[in-house]
């Protein structure tokens, strides 16, 4: 009875090694087959894959035209202004002619009013006023508002007499703004993108009129250091 047992015994040991083995001899088998291969490989590069995808951006088309950028760096900080050449182009062309000649260097900010506009580029200190090149054609219309923010040409009552001289608006003024032949408007060529808070301290100096008749000029010279073109 004994031996019987062992025999049972050892025959039930032996098929348990056989079915062990057999199963793991199938494992071995599915790893090596090519199916489960490429599970593997996928599942290690994946990862990589999705930290080494390449960033799509946009088109040219898409992002748009650069509209060039000037710096104008002043006595009381520096402000980034952005041009708009297909809005107004003879406009952009005249004010950045003057910015690379280095024309706005050392000029002044030399009518300011505070809940309207800060007007500078023609006078130095002293309010000597600067030689200037032949005047432009008015380009306002009515797609370019006198926005706060926006840059315009300033000029006489003549429409079309602008030469370099320009003012940044502290507020909405819609009454510079073109309504017609009969009210031309102000050229604006473009806005303020950084430094508004600049402006805005600009225009709250104390002013003064000059025995000249020319009011509003502050009594502390703010002053043009440099205008360049960024981009």
């Amino acid at each position: 009875m004994k031996k019987q047992m062992n025999f049972i015994l050892l025959a039930s040991w032996v098929a348990t090694v056989c079915f062990l083995s057999g199963c793991l001899e199938q494992e071995k088998a599915a790893e090596e087959s090519p199916e489960v291969k490429e599970l593997i490989e996928h599942a290690a590069i994946e990862p990589e894959i999705e930290k080494l995808a390449p960033v799509t951006l946009p088109s040219p088309a898409q992002q748009g035209p650069i509209n060039p950028v000037v710096k104008m760096t002043t006595s009381m900080g520096v402000i980034q202004i952005e041009l708009y050449p297909e809005k107004a182009p003879l406009t952009v062309g005249n004010f950045l002619g003057y910015v690379k000649e280095g024309f706005y260097d050392g000029t002044i900010f030399h009518r300011v009013i505070n809940r309207f506009m800060i007007q500078g580029g023609g006078f130095t200190e002293g309010m000597k006023q600067k030689p200037t090149r032949p005047a432009i054609v008015n380009e306002c219309g009515p797609e370019l508002r006198n926005l706060r923010g926006t840059i315009a040409m300033a000029r006489t009552s003549a429409p079309n007499s602008a030469t370099c001289q320009f003012f940044i608006n502290q507020k909405d003024n819609p009454a510079l703004d073109f309504d017609g032949p009969n009210k031309p408007g102000y050229a604006v060529f473009g806005k303020v993108i950084e430094g508004m808070d600049v402006v805005d301290r600009i225009a709250t100096v104390q002013t003064m009129r000059l025995p000249t008749g020319m009011g509003d000029v502050p009594v502390q010279p703010i002053v043009i250091q440099k205008v360049e073109q960024m981009r």
